[in-house]
């Protein structure tokens, strides 16, 4: 396997968010190989537990000075009960391992009250990858661990998407239509780093608004998408304030999205490189504790950014205002909002110093 980017806290007790597939247990494993591993996967541990959180304490009392690894913690939320008072009356240390942070706290607990940090693991970044990194390849699979050692890497995929709407979704009790939650995951899939619109998600998959905004709802909770915020510092243009949609990984998001014949290749392609310009963002930013946040930026007739020449925010090179851009997939926006012949004469006009007028 490759080695991650996240270093492991030795001294805290702390949580490990992430979604499914990212090497959670994996990573866990290689770091605390001594620890005592509790895996509520496992049926009849989650029964124990389930039934009785208060047993945790006989199944970690063989040794004292161990970490106790908890994998999968959101499957019992009451034992963080527990596990805050082994913290505090015997100084325990643990590692919680999650999907899903908000199933925790909308459960009503408090994630221990600050006594326990919050880390993140994502997929995997070219930096890991070293001489294995190819641009192609994660445009077309994505940057989870698994698509790089699976010989079948679109199998895994469509098993992965599978996977999510059999175990997580229905075993979880989120949604009790299936066959809904699949037409909305599809059409989500046409929003890949787009503006959401979700009423108009609502109609392409024939689900009322309000069950589409639940099934949202459920995607951030499984950690499965993320919304990028707009810009709003500054003051010279009108910017729109919905916030822009992704699934968490290129691969995922083109395991999930229909394709037909007629689709342009930069309509899925622009949307895979804007994906994996973002994931990668997301994850050094949290392995490196930059503090940083993201946001897009967009004016109101639909265009992202300035075609010909890339600039900071505020015409400065200050790299905390840096915005990145996906050529691609921003002249698709473009085209779509403002016509071919526009755009073509734009671009003409652009190369020969010349300045064209926005249509009526």
């Amino acid at each position: 396997m490759y080695s991650r980017l996240l270093t492991p806290d030795r001294e805290h007790s702390f949580f490990l968010f992430g979604p499914r597939g990212t090497g959670k247990s994996v990573w866990v494993k290689t770091n605390f190989p001594e620890a005592i591993y509790l895996d509520l996967l496992d049926v009849d541990l989650f029964t124990r537990l389930h039934a009785s959180p208060h047993r945790l304490e006989g199944l970690v009392a063989s040794d004292a000075k161990a970490t106790v690894v908890l994998d999968e913690i959101q499957k019992i939320p009451p034992l963080l009960d527990e596990v805050h008072r082994l913290i505090e009356g015997e100084g325990r240390r643990f590692v919680l391992t999650g999907s899903s942070a908000r199933t925790l706290r909308r459960s009503g607990v408090n994630l221990l009250a600050g006594r326990a940090r919050t880390r993140y693991l994502h997929a995997l970044v070219p930096e890991e990858l070293g001489d294995d990194f190819s641009l192609e390849h994660a445009l077309r699979f994505g940057l989870l661990p698994s698509v790089y050692v699976q010989s079948q890497p679109a199998d895994y995929l469509r098993g992965y998407v599978a996977t999510y709407l059999r175990e997580e979704v229905q075993q979880e009790g989120l949604t009790r239509n299936l066959g809904a939650f699949s037409r909305f995951l599809e059409a989500a899939a046409f929003s890949q780093g787009s503006p959401l619109n979700v009423s108009e998600v609502a109609r392409e998959c024939a689900v009322e608004r309000k069950v589409v905004e639940q099934y949202f709802h459920i995607l951030d909770d499984l950690l499965l998408s993320i919304r990028i915020p707009v810009f709003s510092k500054r003051a010279k243009r009108s910017p729109v304030a919905r916030p822009k949609f992704y699934f968490f990984d290129a691969g995922v998001f083109r395991a999930i999205r229909p394709s037909g014949p007629l689709d342009r290749p930069e309509e899925i392609e622009g949307a895979a490189l804007e994906t994996l310009v973002m994931q990668i963002l997301r994850a050094l930013n949290d392995y490196r504790d930059f503090g940083y946040t993201l946001y897009y930026w967009r004016t109101r007739t639909g265009l992202e950014v300035e075609h010909t020449k890339p600039f900071a925010v505020y015409h400065s090179h200050d790299d905390r205002y840096l915005r990145i851009y996906c050529p691609a997939h921003n002249l698709q926006a473009a085209r779509k909002f403002y016509g071919e012949e526009f755009i073509r004469r734009k671009i003409e006009a652009a190369q020969r110093g010349l300045a064209v007028s926005s249509p009526a």
